[in-house]
């Protein structure tokens, strides 16, 4: 049935404008000032923002790490971020070494099946360079649309590739339209600083973050972004947590690299003090790269403003504190990295950045959809509210007050990092493809509506124009 919002305030990256929209078979059908149309169902969205549906670049659901599982998978935790706002993911594919990247691939299609509530997508790691890999890669572009590939600098051992990989990785990714995703953290010495402070009797959840310094994710920023320029490639660095990493995403942009910047609500909201909580509370907290002094904090924000930072990942990993995080309990490299993070990702931004002064509403949009869209080749049917375009929309609230809760929370985990934190603006309705799966702040989805997204190449959706109607 057509549906028609009428009376919001629609918000896209560029513009501010009221309007009525327009939304029949999945898409946005018109933009106009007062459409009428009988047969319509009406949606009235006044006091509200109409946002284009947010778009996560960064997930792990249903994801084996240390040993364990992370509690939500493809359908609790799509179901949390659309309640946050979130209407299309992208998640990471593991692969191994010696197998191909085919059977990594239907590995996630089998996990998402039949479970995701929306719209998702996958980023592939990359492990090694083999002529096979080659092979399969070019065909994993073009038959899957998976156009980014993660390379982890980090985890020793475990997913950690060397720089040849990363360099190999980089050059391929050139010739074939991807974008290269790093996590930039100096493994080699991480290992090291672990193994060091285990030797010494420092079990604690503290010393995960005192043993992974900020001068670890800089040094691994800046040596990525020198072989992205050799490779004359395109990268995007995920989850930046610190002043250290944000320098040199400066430097290496002056320099003209294609380098782009992730960051997460934890690190623009939550410090390295929250890992000394007694009684083992700090295992919550323990993510990588891990939370680092408060300070940073303006500097990320000031990164976002500035454009330093473009995006907002969740990096969602949710693994309950009872049975899941007190594995680490004596041994704090052993504590499941990750949080869970992906209902509130939005809302935080909107709360601490809008409502604070930090960053415009134009911005808000850019760094939680649109940029994302276009980075990971989904703009413009993604990421705008524009004729033609995907009828992904947010009915938000600006005004509501809420306390965030592990309670009152979505997703499958027993604690959120969160917890007590009072925040103003919340999504109240939230359509994918133009259907209800929040109505009036209660879940109407359905499992397995949710569609895979073939994706464009690196730099076809970023050239791309949206054919918006704007109405001022």
């Amino acid at each position: 049935m057509k549906k028609i919002i009428k009376n919001g305030c629609i918000v896209t990256a560029t513009d501010t404008y009221n309007a009525d929209i327009a939304m029949e078979n999945g898409v946005i059908t018109q933009i106009a000032e007062n459409i009428i149309d009988l047969q319509a169902e009406i949606i009235d969205a006044k006091g509200m923002y109409v946002f284009p549906g947010g778009i996560d670049p960064h997930t792990h659901l249903d994801m084996p790490f240390g040993g364990t599982m992370t509690k939500d998978d493809f359908e609790t935790g799509t179901m949390a971020a659309a309640f946050g706002g979130t209407t299309s993911i992208i998640d990471f594919c593991l692969t191994t070494k010696g197998k191909s990247l085919k059977s990594a691939i239907e590995t996630w299609h089998a996990k998402a099946k039949d479970k995701a509530v929306i719209d998702y997508g996958f980023h592939l790691q990359i492990v090694e360079v083999t002529d096979l890999v080659l092979e399969e890669l070019q065909e994993m572009i073009t038959e899957e649309g998976i156009t980014s590939l993660k390379v982890f600098m980090a985890y020793k051992n475990q997913f950690q590739a060397d720089d040849e990989t990363l360099f190999k990785t980089l050059i391929a990714a050139k010739e074939l339209g991807a974008l290269v995703m790093v996590h930039a953290e100096n493994g080699d010495v991480i290992d090291y600083l672990v193994k060091k402070a285990l030797e010494e009797g420092n079990t604690d959840p503290i010393y995960h973050a005192l043993t992974r310094p900020p001068e670890a994710e800089g040094e691994a920023t800046g040596r990525a972004a020198t072989l992205t320029q050799l490779a004359n490639s395109q990268l995007y660095v995920v989850h930046v947590s610190c002043a250290e990493a944000v320098k040199q995403l400066e430097e290496a942009r002056k320099k003209g690299v294609d380098i782009w910047g992730e960051t997460c609500p934890q690190y623009l909201v939550l410090d390295q003090s929250y890992l000394e909580k007694p009684n083992f509370e700090g295992a919550k907290y323990v993510w990588s790269p891990p939370l680092r002094e408060a300070w940073n904090q303006d500097v990320l924000w000031n990164a976002l403003k500035t454009g330093q930072l473009q995006t907002l990942g969740s990096d969602q990993c949710s693994f309950d504190f009872k049975g899941q995080k007190d594995l680490g309990r004596g041994d704090f490299s052993k504590i499941p990295n990750g949080g869970p993070i992906i209902e509130d990702r939005m809302s935080i931004l909107f709360s601490e950045g809008v409502k604070k002064g930090r960053i415009t509403l134009n911005q808000f949009v850019e760094i939680t959809s649109t940029r994302a869209a276009k980075l990971f080749g989904l703009y413009p049917k993604k990421g705008t509210i524009a004729i033609g375009a995907d009828a992904d929309i947010v009915l938000f609230d600006p005004e509501t007050e809420r306390i965030i809760s592990a309670e009152t929370h979505h997703m499958a985990v027993d604690y959120n990092p969160f917890e007590g934190m009072e925040i103003i603006g919340e999504p109240v309705t939230v359509f994918s493809r133009g259907e209800y799966v929040i109505k009036n702040k209660v879940f109407v989805g359905t499992a397995g509506k949710g569609q895979y997204l073939k994706r464009a190449k690196y730099g076809e959706a970023l050239s791309a124009k949206s054919k918006s109607l704007t109405m001022k």
